[in-house]
């Protein structure tokens, strides 16, 4: 086991079409071995026979999947550099209906997924005394509206233990960067539909069926920033020798932010107009 001359990154959920993805051929076009993972590696195809990358099978809801990932990682290149907790599943659905196995879901990947990333990698870190955390989380979390409460929760919450863990990893050389797409033209369109048609049908909510289904498609209009120049713009800064603490780009990345600093008032009124709820 030899370490590698080149910074070595980890990043989960790294299927066709998705941020991951684009994340990953971002960082290998900057000089960097990315060690590519999705949970199947059929879904990772278009990158398979690139030396560039090295694929493998993770699925974050797997403690054992995740210790074999990290482990085969460590024995071809010696060294993790950087890790990008990326994977996580979209869900829209009204709150006072929604299953809460669904709910339960969402959180066992968006939150608790990327804390066995960090659990495991963070000790190979600090004897290295160097590495950085990147944590995706999503702008919607700074101004929750309706029908994706789940969604925005969790990310919400990786939020706060991404600043928790900048201020604790950061006596061990360790950088932790919060990751908040805008609008990001990607799959998420696609497995957000899958998901909601998988939905119970509504009791009580069923005269909103149309806002809320919009809802899972809400971040792929004609407007929606491509991907690749999300990823080109995201991997700028991960590479600095500073990294920021937060850095957000996307279609309606600078709008959310200022709905976080609205009063609350303005800002349900403005969401009850323009979704209908």
């Amino acid at each position: 086991m030899a370490g590698s001359d080149k910074l070595v990154v980890l990043i989960t959920g790294c299927s066709e079409g998705g941020i991951g993805c684009a994340l990953a051929r971002a960082f290998a076009a900057e000089g960097c071995v990315v060690v590519a993972t999705s949970r199947s590696l059929n879904s990772m195809r278009s990158l398979a026979g690139d030396p560039r990358f090295f694929l493998q099978e993770l699925d974050v809801v797997s403690e054992e999947s995740i210790r074999k990932a990290v482990a085969n990682a460590l024995d071809e290149f010696g060294q993790i550099d950087v890790l990008v907790n990326n994977a996580g599943v979209h869900l829209v659905a009204p709150l006072a209906e929604v299953p809460m196995l669904s709910v339960e879901h969402v959180f066992n990947t968006n939150v608790y997924g990327p804390m066995r990333l960090i659990q495991s990698v963070v000790p190979h870190m600090i004897i290295r005394r160097k590495g950085k955390i990147v944590n995706v989380g999503s702008i919607t979390a700074l101004a929750p509206g309706p029908w994706a409460g789940v969604y925005s929760a969790s990310k919400a919450a990786l939020h706060a233990l991404t600043d928790t863990l900048r201020l604790e990893l950061r006596t061990f050389g360790i950088s932790v960067i919060s990751v908040a797409p805008g609008a990001i033209r990607s799959n998420l369109g696609n497995s957000s539909e899958a998901t909601y048609n998988e939905m119970p049908e509504w009791k009580f909510y069923k005269p909103f069926e149309a806002s809320i289904r919009a809802r899972t498609v809400i971040s792929q209009g004609p407007k929606a920033t491509p991907s690749e120049e999300f990823a080109k713009k995201t991997v700028a800064a991960v590479l600095k020798k500073e990294p920021p603490a937060w850095f957000s780009y996307g279609q309606l990345s600078t709008i959310l932010a200022i709905f976080y600093y609205l009063p609350l008032s303005i800002r349900d009124y403005i969401y009850r107009l323009a979704l209908k709820c």
